[in-house]
């Protein structure tokens, strides 16, 4: 028999975005009364070394504290982890091999919805932190389904991205909102049909002011959300 449903979610990457996640989950769920909603445990503990940080060389390890987090949700019996960070998953395979369930991983749960779609964009522009970019997740496997990927240049990353993130995380939404429109912008006017916001801070502060990219937007968290709400559909059936 099946180990009954109940997602754990590796969070506080930033602490806004993994309420994103939980918020995501909720409105995906079909529901008439709260029995019928996904079974939801969260380790929403910001005391995480920053993850841009570490891979640039200028600071410590997240993984101790990641690490920490998967005991967690393992001493929970969790059936499956979902981490709303895209940087963490770095340390996907470590934290694999510690966890006593399944993680899904935020790129591939995207890249499978969007291969999905009816209507598959021909050229993404994505917006992501250096450590997802240089990983590669994303662009990789776009690429390989002949969708062309356009990437924010490297003034772009430093001055918009950067400093928009790290606003989302100060809780400056209106400064960050005003820097990732403009980035959002930017790919667009290059030929972008479709946004990636690949770093899940991103999508908050473009709905911060109900950014008009936001309709041109694939949003990872959202992604991740719908599996969630596809393992609890599927146990039910």
């Amino acid at each position: 028999m099946a180990k009954p449903v109940l997602i754990g979610v590796l969070g506080g990457m930033g602490p806004l975005a993994t309420l994103d996640l939980l918020h995501k989950i909720i409105a995906a769920t079909p529901a008439e009364k709260d029995q019928d909603h996904v079974p939801v445990v969260c380790w929403n503990v910001p005391q995480i070394a920053d993850r841009q940080k570490a891979l640039a060389g200028k600071g410590d390890s997240p993984l101790p504290q990641l690490l920490e987090g998967i005991e967690k949700l393992n001493r929970l019996d969790v059936s499956h982890i979902v981490i709303p960070c895209n940087t963490a998953h770095h340390w996907y395979h470590a934290l694999v091999e510690v966890s006593h369930a399944p993680i899904l991983h935020i790129a591939d749960e995207t890249i499978t919805q969007i291969l999905s779609m009816e209507a598959v964009p021909k050229k993404v522009g994505i917006i992501a932190t250096q450590g997802t970019l240089s990983a590669g997740w994303y662009q990789k496997k776009l690429i390989a389904a002949n969708i062309e990927v356009i990437f924010p240049t490297e003034g772009e990353m430093n001055r918009l991205f950067v400093a928009g993130c790290y606003a989302v995380k100060q809780n400056k939404l209106a400064t960050a909102a005003q820097l990732l429109e403009e980035l959002s912008a930017s790919l667009v006017n290059r030929g972008a049909e479709k946004l990636l916001l690949a770093c899940t801070e991103v999508p908050l502060a473009l709905a911060y002011n109900n950014s008009p990219f936001l309709k041109k937007s694939i949003d990872p968290t959202e992604m991740l959300a719908q599996s969630c709400v596809n393992i609890w559909k599927d146990q039910k059936k």
